[in-house]
């Protein structure tokens, strides 16, 4: 198949390098000229584990291609993927679609063949009517079907999720279009049958629908840890109790600061704009944000605890700052709404995460070191604020040669009993 991917971000470009590892021929596009260039001389504008190694492969198979010219793309396209940004309107909440229709236009001007438009972008319900409609014209009558496929990537763990997808979701009433994109994608559901065909609109809700659902579950647990400081009790028990019951399951059932990243506080927000156009109720997903918008109070409470009020002149570090791990995404992570208070109210941050410096954080007054051992020495406060594997196995009193400090485990990775053993003051959530 030869495959144009439109908007070479996070899913564009593991879409397009994992269609490419498939055998198919891809191009990925994207206007910023820069970004086209840097990926020609392999250099990737994001963090993704294995991304860096599949992209080179293919491109040194010749199956894998970037430019910047969408016309011709599309032109000598069979499929076309929309993967562009669907960012949140801060005043309205409305995701922003002038990149959706601007590219929808330049794909009408190159309709010189059929071919299948695929929505992979996450768009509210009734975008792909909208779209159907720009495109119709006497010129382009039956050289195209427009097609929602949205796209279910975990940020660290994207390679894998699209190579070994729980399922593939396929909107559309095209019999033409079904068949061909079946074919597209059997070498990954030929053994688990998960490939899941149902109409557009259904398929754009999915999306929403299910985002809106594992947001609750994590903001459900992280109030359910709450009330498990009052009452003594520790909240992995609960998660464990109740993750047992096939009905409900474990994932996204683990205390911590909130869910961040580009996708659920996007399209929760983005599903009430929706049911509020369309006057509907959704109590369940408007408390579930509001909650979450609010985590981050719950943490600074903690925090102002731990250090019984006593902030200025303080060292606090944070180990990781991204929203969660195997990831650079700072987008909504706490880490930007902790780090600014604490430092107006006069400590001294430092931190270290795997994937680097962050330009958000204001350089002379947040430090960051290359290495834990640097960040965490005469630390007064140590945060663990992001869950990598390399956090998990430390030993805090020697990367820390201050003979009193604390820790605030906002991941629970460690155990309260090991950590009094070693005589460390030791905060978590919800035990």
């Amino acid at each position: 198949m030869k495959i144009c991917i439109i908007g070479s971000g996070y899913v564009g470009l593991v879409s397009g390098a994992c269609f490419s590892e498939l055998g198919n021929k891809v191009t990925c596009v994207d206007i910023n000229k820069q970004k086209i260039e840097n990926l020609k001389s392999g250099i990737i504008p994001i963090y993704e584990p294995g991304l860096e190694e599949l992209i080179k492969r293919n491109v040194k198979q010749d199956r894998l291609q970037f430019t910047t010219n969408l016309s011709i793309s599309v032109r000598k396209a069979d499929i076309v993927f929309i993967c562009v940004g669907t960012p949140t309107n801060k005043k309205t909440y409305n995701a922003d679609l002038n990149y959706v229709f601007q590219v929808a236009n330049d794909i009408k001007k190159n309709l010189n063949k059929y071919k299948i438009i695929i929505m992979k972008s996450t768009v509210p319900v009734t975008t792909g009517d909208k779209i159907e409609n720009l495109l119709n014209s006497k010129n382009n009558k039956n050289k195209f079907d427009v097609v929602s496929n949205p796209e279910f990537l975990r940020e660290g763990e994207a390679i894998r999720d699209f190579m070994y997808p729980d399922r593939v979701v396929i909107g559309t009433s095209s019999k033409k279009a079904n068949n061909i994109l079946k074919n597209l994608y059997f070498p990954l559901i030929k053994k688990t049958n998960r490939y899941f065909h149902t109409s557009r609109r259904a398929a754009e809700l999915i999306k929403y629908a299910a985002n809106a659902f594992l947001a609750t579950k994590i903001t459900y647990i992280n109030e359910i840890a709450n009330l498990c400081e009052k009452l003594k009790v520790n909240v992995n028990d609960i998660s464990l109790g109740i993750g047992l019951d096939d009905r409900i399951g474990s994932r996204f059932l683990r205390a911590g600061p909130g869910y961040g990243g580009s996708c659920f506080p996007k399209d929760t927000r983005a599903l009430l704009s929706i049911s509020k156009k369309l006057k509907t109720n959704l109590s369940i997903v408007k408390s579930t944000v509001k909650s979450n918008d609010s985590r981050y109070k719950y943490l600074l409470n903690r925090i102002r605890e731990i250090l019984k009020n006593k902030f200025k002149g303080k060292k606090i570090t944070f180990l990781g700052v991204t929203f969660k791990a195997g990831t650079d995404d700072m987008r909504e992570a706490s880490s930007l709404k902790l780090i600014p208070y604490l430092n107006k109210k006069g400590s001294k941050i430092s931190y270290y995460d795997p994937t680097g410096i962050k330009p958000e954080f204001n350089k002379k007054k947040v430090i960051y070191f290359n290495n834990i051992q640097s960040a965490c020495k005469n630390s007064d406060l140590i945060i663990i604020h992001t869950e990598w594997n390399e956090f998990k196995q430390l030993n805090f009193n020697k990367i820390n040669n201050k003979k009193r400090f604390k820790i605030f485990d906002i991941r629970n990775l460690y155990s309260p009993e090991k950590m009094k053993k070693n005589n460390i003051e030791y905060y978590s959530i919800g035990r």
